[in-house]
């Protein structure tokens, strides 16, 4: 095993966030050839990434926890995610098919400081994502030299730790990046890995529906890559992120302006609402078809990377902005068939080598339920809370709804990260904010 330092390669100080050093961390044995091979669903992801963003409050665990060793149990963590070390290459051909060269490259860490506290760092930034606590690295154009994964360590002023993690969605979806992080907290604190399932491995994709020349799924769009070998979708407006805490009091009172004697889910009444906001802001193009995703939850793959993830369209019959949040939000429950093995299909014609985009192709509602994300800590310090966003987001938009494990009262803060176009976000603030508390 071996860490890397590079002393020459520095990030770029951005005023209160300085002192950037980069090293690299591999795997605790050598992978030789190990080759893994990715399925048409890892390729249809490819041009997309999962940012993830833990802040640690000051503490004996984490102030007392030093780079190095912090460090340490990513080497055996990488034995079991030898692919997570490794670099994308191409077959035969300048367009072929890419796999992972499992070989021994490692992730790259960042070390960094930052100039405020927590608290004053979470104010400052209100909920606006700022991305410079999670590299927002992409892969290409050097692709065999691209590191597939970052993690980023940002030390507060006195006391306190950001944990970013920047992973590529062509290793697998959002439980493949929790149970890699996961694995590393265990690790962290001494305790054994989790025993692999009997039946670990993923299963295969639902088979196409239709026949071979179908037309392809709505959830998929071809995508023009933003230059050459670089593995991000060109879009045609600048994004910005925004995430908003609705206390499980205010989740409450959504519901209970909706008329169903259910209980409607977090998910559905969320993205009801915002689909509702979204469609009235675009009123000459309503987002009337919308994409639904979430976690696939009969699967246990605790040492498995693969794109799982249900993927289904749900079409409005009539204008968005005239239906209640309820009735949208029924909708979204009500997700249409899994076109996992259409988007499957549509890759496999052209032998993996076409890019396309699922988040943002349509408006696209993502629930984080099923990746267990709340289970990271460092040596028993849990996180103060966590923030999530996804990069390649096309121009559609994207909203992300993670809800916190519930407490005893059966609610849990749910955390809603809203990925549009820079010029439509401050409406969708106003009206969040005014009409709804949601701020």
């Amino acid at each position: 095993m071996y860490i890397t330092i590079h002393p020459s390669i520095m990030v770029s100080d951005s005023g209160v966030v300085t002192g950037h050093r980069l090293s690299t961390v591999t795997t605790a044995s050598v992978t030789g050839d190990a080759v893994h091979e990715l399925s048409g669903a890892d390729l249809a992801m490819r041009l997309h990434y999962l940012r993830i963003l833990y802040y640690f409050r000051p503490g004996e665990a984490v102030d007392g926890t030093g780079t190095p060793e912090l460090k340490e149990p990513m080497f055996p963590a990488l034995d079991r995610f030898s692919q997570v070390a490794g670099r994308v290459r191409k077959g035969a051909g300048a367009a072929g098919r890419p796999h992972i060269k499992c070989n021994d490259s490692g992730v790259r860490v960042v070390e960094a400081r930052c100039e405020q506290t927590v608290e004053e760092w979470l104010e400052a930034k209100g909920g606006d994502w700022d991305g410079r606590l999670v590299p927002d690295k992409v892969l290409g154009p050097d692709l065999s030299f691209s590191p597939l994964v970052f993690i980023q360590f940002t030390r507060f002023k006195g006391g306190g730790l950001a944990v970013g993690v920047s992973w590529p969605h062509v290793l697998g979806d959002a439980v493949s990046a929790s149970n890699f992080i996961n694995l590393w907290g265990r690790l962290l604190a001494g305790k054994p890995p989790l025993p692999n399932p009997k039946n670990s491995a993923p299963a295969p994709p639902p088979a196409p529906a239709a026949a071979t020349g179908a037309e392809p799924p709505l959830s998929l769009k071809r995508a023009e890559p933003d230059g050459d070998d670089v593995w991000l979708p060109r879009t045609n407006h600048r994004t910005a992120t925004s995430s908003f805490r609705i206390a499980p009091a205010k989740m409450e009172h959504l519901r209970s302006k909706m008329s169903s004697r259910t209980r409607v889910p977090a998910f559905e009444a969320v993205s009801g609402l915002v689909w509702k906001i979204v469609a009235k802001i675009r009123a000459e193009h309503e987002p009337t078809l919308v994409t639904v995703i979430r976690n696939d939850r009969s699967e246990q793959r605790i040492t498995v990377l693969s794109n799982s993830q249900v993927i289904s369209t749900v079409t409005a019959g009539s204008s968005p902005a005239g239906l209640g949040v309820e009735e949208l939000a029924a909708l979204i429950g009500e997700a249409g068939k899994d076109e996992r093995g259409a988007i499957e299909e549509a890759v496999e014609k052209e032998d993996g080598t076409g890019e396309f985009i699922v988040y943002g192709a349509n408006l696209t509602f993502v629930d984080m339920g099923g990746a267990d994300l709340y289970s990271f800590n460092i040596k028993g310090q849990k996180p103060e809370c966590l923030e999530y966003n996804i990069g390649g987001v096309g121009d559609e938009g994207a909203v992300v709804v993670l809800q916190e494990p519930e407490d005893d009262d059966g609610g849990g803060e749910v955390t809603v990260t809203v990925i549009l176009p820079e010029h439509e976000m401050p409406r969708v603030k106003l009206v969040l904010g005014s009409e709804w508390g949601i701020a």
